[in-house]
């Protein structure tokens, strides 16, 4: 199976077999989500789900958050990795929507990255949730299935996989084939033990004869 084939093979599956794939974080704007993703770092998007829903109730708005203090804010979110950075992001990142973009979250990724907190996996990732742009965001499940499968070939840092990605997967799948490849790797190709034999598109995984003879 050549690239182009794995590439159909996986979109081909997918499509027929999970059409709607979204983010597992909860939020209900464009504003929540941008302050979960942010949280989301180096964090399981489960414990962010515990901390937002205090956290929104608190700084319900971009206006509301831009008034509080950093030590304020890390009260709410002691529990995720890295409290005292974010709290110190949500703030600035708070207060930089009101001041440059009309407390509105911004549409484009070189906007996005302006903002405190805002690197480029968190801007493709409300790019493609809430705007439905082909923006990839490559996270570390991503990276990881992308190249078992044999999608991404050689890529040495998240850059080079999404520019990959974008090269061959259609624009009009992008935006959930980010999704599909988050999922699959969060329940299925797991990073120590992947499931290989739970696992439906072993044919066209390049890495999976290496895998399984490792697993027996």
């Amino acid at each position: 199976m050549n690239r182009k084939e794995r590439y159909q093979a996986f979109i081909d599956y997918f499509s027929r077999h999970q059409p709607i794939a979204e983010t597992e974080l909860d939020y209900e704007n464009p504003y929540q989500l941008l302050v979960a993703v942010i949280l989301s770092a180096q964090c399981t998007d489960k414990r962010v789900n515990m901390v937002t829903p205090a956290l929104f109730k608190a700084y319900p708005t971009p206006q509301k958050l831009a008034k509080a203090e950093p030590e304020e804010v890390f009260d709410y979110i002691r529990s995720i990795s890295y409290p005292n950075n974010k709290s110190k992001h949500l703030v600035g990142m708070a207060q930089m929507l009101i001041k440059d973009f009309g407390a509105e979250v911004p549409e484009q990724v070189a906007d996005l990255v302006k903002l405190p907190g805002v690197g480029r996996k968190t801007a493709n990732v409300i790019a493609s949730v809430i705007f439905n742009q082909p923006a990839m965001a490559v996270d570390t499940h991503v990276f990881r299935v992308s190249a078992r499968l044999g999608l991404t070939v050689g890529a040495k840092n998240p850059l080079q996989a999404e520019q990959q990605l974008i090269k061959y997967i259609p624009a009009e799948y992008v935006h959930v084939a980010h999704h599909w490849l988050i999922l699959h790797g969060r329940y299925t190709c797991l990073a120590r033990n992947p499931k290989c034999d739970n696992c439906a598109i072993t044919a066209m995984c390049k890495s999976y004869p290496r895998l399984k003879k490792a697993q027996l």
